[in-house]
């Protein structure tokens, strides 16, 4: 018989199986008002043939959790009134593992080579993990039952995970709530229906009790598992130097290392750098201070705009970069060595390497600590692109050196950082060619935000190459050239430039600082993997900004840093999942794109129904007087409902017109609510109300309306 017959055979086996549980009605048969009734019967079969009963008790027991077939609760429950609690559990206990490897086997069997093929590298990390961790992850499945114990049988089957190994963890992990239940069952069997007295037994109600408590027991006994297996041969000190050790002094570590001293923790902030990390010295401030002087001169240059005949800038490339590190210089103070330390903050500058889950080296001396907080942030990727060792290129760390302005500029990368240093430059009098591997720009935007982006910045002389690869860097005789290719036709683009900027993403800061040692390896992502209450697997090592992701947003880092240093001070007592239910970004080009929650595409996606309230900016009277009257606010509602899903804004200030939705949206408050509150005229502000007053328009009760007219009619005659 060829194996697509096989496969055949038993599939319609346990359709069979599945048809006669159907038709005879077994899911009537197997409960525990049948039992009750067939009690007497039952115990006295059992007494005449002992080991045929347990026997045919076992086979049908197996083949009910083989099918996955309702019913293996109530059996466990029947096993321990006929079999009592040691033989009932035996039983059960062997019967219920025989039949999950069954399912097991058959799942592999039908489906493994099939599902591994097709999905072959979105499965590899998730194989790998199966393969270090598999043991350990089925016994946590087992042991709290947050999954039907069925799909756990099927799924399993479809990983590399060994059979023996799925036998033996299945049995250990299955044993504590098969006894639960079991017990249930011999506490049942011994009530006595003829008194009150006779039900509410101490034994049956703790047996009841112990049943409720179990998944918190399990989860309890699961996490104390968990730590002994993480801690297992490292020695704990008996004090500590320290509560908290912060690794990294950007926007993550600093909110962590002010939290921590202010609840009165002893903390140190370690930074090998700069105080205030990437967002100060080379990412959010500096980029603003350089959009902010772009924009003056923009605004300048189209003064005839404002009915201003003629006005004209002259500036020093020099001189402006010199402007933005003045702005980094003012800002400085709020994430100083100084202010924290008078927050009682004890900052260290210098390279820290973990040791151990406590204890972390710092300029050749050994600190000890209860918890440690990694926040040691991204840098800019460099893509491995032919001849780009030799080619003059910086990337968002390194372009705030340059102090000669380029003629010709190539910025490699089509998302925020890469939008909004294009647009910048090329209003400064650059020549910017943007070349996007991808299809469009800003890709994680609805398409018609990329297209009207795009359209700005050809308006303003920028060459957008969407669909365009790098693939060299070669010097010429006058310069240097870059190579790419269209990804549609193949055909190759050669762009002369005198300074690249490489902006194609960020990867995270894992390496250098003694992870390698704890086994502690990145994620697939890159980022440091970890649990919702953003602890590794040692859990008083905790991540928190770039390097836990997912989002590599300044606000994002100190939203997960509260989390973060709560639950390394207090997770004995409390812990917190972090919160990414409303998390909101901006993109600083101009105009300027906003967007919190979901937009249409991600919607989709995630087969979400929603409907879509737009309101265009160009109708707005502040936005007319200040020739601004260009953009849109879109918001996202589920059908005849006022709850907002999600808002996207392309216009002027946008990143501040956003706010309003991320109140709403975190406070569960609907666009009635804005609608019904007062915004100052004229005001920017006023598009959230006549956005919300779309909606209402949409939703306006047309048949009232009507009875309504009719009304006002009659009043007239």
């Amino acid at each position: 018989m060829s194996q697509k017959l096989k496969k055949l055979a038993l599939i319609t086996f346990f359709m069979l199986l599945i048809i006669a549980y159907s038709y005879f009605d077994l899911g009537e048969t197997l409960n525990l008002e049948t039992f009750w009734q067939k009690k007497e019967a039952l115990l006295s079969t059992y007494e005449q043939m002992p080991s045929l009963f347990i026997g045919i008790f076992g086979l049908v027991y197996i083949i009910t959790t083989a099918a996955s077939l309702p019913g293996a609760a109530v059996l466990t429950i029947v096993a321990g009134a006929l079999f009592g609690l040691t033989l009932g559990t035996i039983v059960v206990s062997f019967s219920s593992t025989i039949g999950a490897t069954l399912a097991f086997l058959v799942s592999r069997y039908l489906f493994q080579n099939a599902i591994q093929k097709k999905f072959q590298s979105k499965l590899k990390a998730i194989n790998e993990g199966i393969k270090r961790e598999g043991a350990f992850y089925l016994f946590t499945l087992r042991l709290v039952p947050l999954f039907p114990f069925f799909l756990i049988n099927l799924v399993m089957g479809l990983t590399p995970i060994k059979t023996r190994t799925f036998f033996w963890v299945s049995q250990l992990g299955m044993l504590p709530g098969t006894v639960v239940y079991v017990n249930v069952g011999t506490q049942l069997s011994q009530i006595n229906l003829d008194s009150t007295s006779g039900i509410l037994t101490p034994e049956l109600i703790f047996s009841f009790i112990l049943l409720g408590l179990f998944p918190l027991i399990a989860k309890k006994l699961l996490a104390y598992f968990k730590k002994k297996r993480a801690y297992h041969g490292l020695q704990k000190p008996k004090t500590f130097d320290y509560n908290l050790i912060v690794i990294g002094a950007g926007s993550a570590g600093l909110v962590s290392a002010y939290i921590a001293a202010t609840v009165k923790a002893k903390v140190a902030l370690i930074e090998k750098n700069k105080m205030g990390g990437d967002c100060l010295n080379t990412g959010c401030v500096p980029s603003k201070a350089l959009i902010k002087s772009a924009k003056v001169l923009h605004t300048i240059q189209k003064s005839k705009t404002y009915g201003i005949h003629t006005a004209h800038a002259q500036f020093d490339f020099s001189e402006l970069m010199q402007r933005v590190q003045s702005v980094i210089q003012k800002i400085e103070p709020h994430d100083s060595v100084e202010r924290y330390s008078q927050l009682g903050v004890e900052c260290i500058q210098g390279e820290a390497t973990i040791e151990d889950p406590w204890r972390v080296q710092i300029n050749g001396k050994t600190l000890t600590t209860r918890s440690i907080i990694i926040a040691t942030g991204a840098r800019p990727f460099v893509p491995p692109i032919a001849g780009i060792e030799e080619a003059p290129i910086v990337t968002s760390d390194t372009i705030w050196e340059v102090t000669t302005q380029p003629k010709k500029m190539v910025v490699l990368g089509g998302g925020p950082i890469g939008s909004e240093l294009t647009q910048a430059f090329a209003r400064l009098g650059t020549k910017v060619i943007q070349v996007e591997k991808g299809s469009r720009i800003l890709s994680k935007e609805d398409p018609e935000v990329s297209e009207w982006i795009k359209k700005q910045f050809e308006s303003e002389g920028i060459e957008v190459l969407t669909g365009h690869e790098a693939i060299a860097f070669k010097k010429t005789d006058n310069g240097h050239r870059l190579i790419c290719k269209n990804i549609k036709d193949q055909s190759e683009r050669e762009i002369d430039f005198d300074l690249a900027l490489i902006a194609v993403g960020r990867k995270p800061n894992v390496e250098g600082f003694g992870l390698e040692k704890l086994h502690l390896k990145p994620s697939p992502s890159g980022t440091i993997s970890h649990d919702l209450f953003l602890q590794t697997q040692f859990p008083n090592i905790l991540v928190c900004g770039d390097v836990a992701g997912p989002y590599q947003l300044t606000h994002v880092s100190a939203h997960q840093a509260w989390f973060a240093s709560v639950n390394a001070l207090f997770g004995g007592l409390k812990k917190f999942k972090a919160d990414y239910r409303v998390i909101p970004w901006a993109t600083f080009v101009d105009p300027e794109v906003a967007r919190v929650g979901l937009n249409e595409e991600e919607a989709k996606s995630k087969e979400i129904d929603f409907e879509t309230t737009t309101y265009g900016i160009d109708d707005l009277d502040r936005a007319i007087t200040e020739s601004e009257n260009h953009g849109w606010i879109k918001v996202l509602t589920p059908p005849n409902s006022d709850q907002i899903l999600g808002v996207t804004i392309v216009g002027p200030h946008a990143s501040e017109l956003i706010s309003e939705f991320i109140f709403a949206m975190k406070h569960g408050l609907g666009l009635k609510k804005i609608l019904g509150t007062i915004h100052i005229y004229p005001t920017l502000s006023e598009a959230n109300k006549y956005a919300a007053g779309e909606w209402a328009r949409a939703h306006s009760p047309k048949k009232l309306l009507e009875w309504v007219q009719r009304y006002h009619d009659w009043k007239r005659s």
